[in-house]
């Protein structure tokens, strides 16, 4: 481990940082997959210290003047690490390189060249490391592709697992000789996800998407050839690394998880109903033709997950007419963990409905902090919650999913089930993560006989899908499928 790693790396560690290093020096790239809340990131700057010291990030140049050869050597010049990112969690990378290794020289990019006023070139001159965001990329993808860079850091690498997206085509035309893809779940709809990965980090293995398809894909996923499955495991498995905390971190304290299923109003029931019914047959006939119809179909599913949470979010003529059993359950809930001196993440994909929690806890004298994707002072916002005495902090699902460490709060409520159920893992385990010393409870509040509580139960399939893949088991799709949609209407 280099000296200049202000940290000390846990045994699992340094067994990824060796992992890691190992395959930087034969050129190949990584897929690192730990959970969520081991040190992915810690590893990862290790190997870059240790490449740095190594000199693998200079790069010898020469320029043309006097002598029998018309060249002279010039001093070396840096080729960076490149670091992709959230726009969220472009700032942690710089802090953690900060507080981890004080030695690189690292530079943010977080705006266009029009708004910062330089080039990537210029801010990648004489750094070790560039981090800039997907969406940066994407909208400068040819002058980034104008420098050379040593190697490419893809954190939170699901953000890439469409290989027909725009931003999946700028990180490949990079062309770089080391790519390590950093992720918590690399699979999450289905071996597609896996693929397009992989055809960063080791292209080659699997050159093509639609030979992949026919070879892996289909047979492991109708269950036609369980003999894929295994050799799939067996290709992977020297390009990929993953370690669950139960594995490594067995110091941590327990999660207990619990879902509580809170029965709406009458009032409430009664609308709910109304509006299942007429989306029920609309979105029937939408089935016929899936593919085209795809928006519509989720547009509606949508709103009823929305009505299963107050009517209002659908309708504001709905406002005060049926009143929110699923708030009511959460501010009696937090005010007792508050009196008993407990911190809670309170977490919402629908940021109208955090709204009205904010409002309820305002009237009830809870005090909270905020965050969703439109907050622009969230490093305020999160040390405001570590260093401040606030109950609760309200995050949207896609704001707060990544890139938070906040071991202060030792309860967790999810307010309305996602699709995603690594979404949720991730967001729960902003928590249940290294640094944490107290039990941390986590629960899941359903509308109970709604939309809610199928997509729990579609959940439980989705669950499967990376387990399945890097452990024994038997793999299925966790694509949504017309039959599923089906369910998610049944009465």
């Amino acid at each position: 481990v280099p000296e200049a790693l202000a940290a000390t790396l846990r045994p699992y560690q340094h067994e990824g940082f060796g992992w890691l290093s190992a395959l930087w020096d034969a050129q190949l790239g990584a897929v690192l997959a730990d959970d969520m809340g081991l040190g992915k990131t810690v590893q990862t700057l290790a190997m870059i210290l240790r490449a740095h010291e190594r000199g693998d990030l200079q790069r010898a140049e020469t320029k043309h003047g006097g002598g029998a050869d018309g060249a002279h050597p010039r001093a070396a010049t840096t080729r960076p690490i490149l670091v992709v990112a959230p726009a969220s969690v472009v700032g942690t990378w710089v802090d953690e390189a900060a507080k981890f290794a004080p030695g690189l020289t690292v530079r943010a990019i977080t705006s266009t060249q029009s708004r910062r006023g330089h080039s990537i070139a210029d801010a990648a001159d004489g750094a070790q490391i560039v981090v800039t965001s997907y969406t940066l990329l994407r909208l400068e993808d040819t002058a980034y592709q104008g420098v050379e860079w040593a190697g490419l850091v893809l954190d939170e690498a699901q953000f890439v697992k469409n290989y027909r997206s725009k931003t999946y085509h700028a990180v490949r035309k990079l062309g770089v000789p080391f790519t390590l893809a950093m992720t918590g779940t690399p699979l999450e709809n289905s071996l597609m996800d896996l693929w397009s990965m992989l055809s960063l980090a080791a292209p080659g293995l699997f050159p093509k998407p639609e030979v992949f398809t026919q070879r892996y894909r289909k047979p492991i996923e109708d269950g036609t050839g369980p003999e894929q499955l295994a050799t799939l495991r067996r290709r992977i498995r020297p390009f990929m690394l993953r370690r669950t905390k139960d594995e490594v971190a067995p110091e941590l304290p327990p999660k207990q998880e619990q879902t509580l299923h809170i029965e709406l109003t009458a009032a409430h029931r009664r609308i709910y109903q109304q509006h299942l019914q007429r989306e029920r047959q609309r979105v029937m006939g939408l089935l016929e033709d899936m593919d085209r119809n795809r928006v519509a179909i989720f547009r509606a599913l949508t709103a009823l997950r929305q009505l299963a949470l107050d009517p209002s979010l659908v309708d504001e003529a709905y406002a005060g007419k049926a009143t929110s059993a699923k708030i009511d359950a959460l501010v009696e809930q937090v005010q007792e963990l508050a009196a008993e001196g407990h911190r809670a993440l309170v977490f919402s994909s629908f940021t109208g409905f955090l709204k009205l929690v904010r409002a309820r806890l305002e009237e009830a004298g809870i005090g909270y902090v905020y965050l969703d994707g439109r907050t622009r002072n969230r490093p305020d916002r999160i040390r405001s919650f570590r260093e401040g005495s606030d109950p609760l902090f309200l995050i949207s699902l896609k704001a707060g999913g990544f890139g938070l460490t906040l071991t202060e709060a030792d309860y967790v409520f999810v307010l309305d089930p996602w699709w995603n159920p690594a979404a949720e893992s991730q967001a729960v385990d902003r928590t249940h993560r290294i640094g944490q010393t107290r039990s941390v409870m986590v629960y899941r509040m359903v509308s109970a006989d709604t939309i809610e509580d199928k997509v729990v139960a579609l959940q439980e399939r989705k669950r499967k899908l990376f387990a399945t893949v890097i452990d024994d088991g038997n793999f299925t799709s966790a694509a949504i499928t017309a039959d599923d949609i089906r369910g998610l209407l049944d009465t």
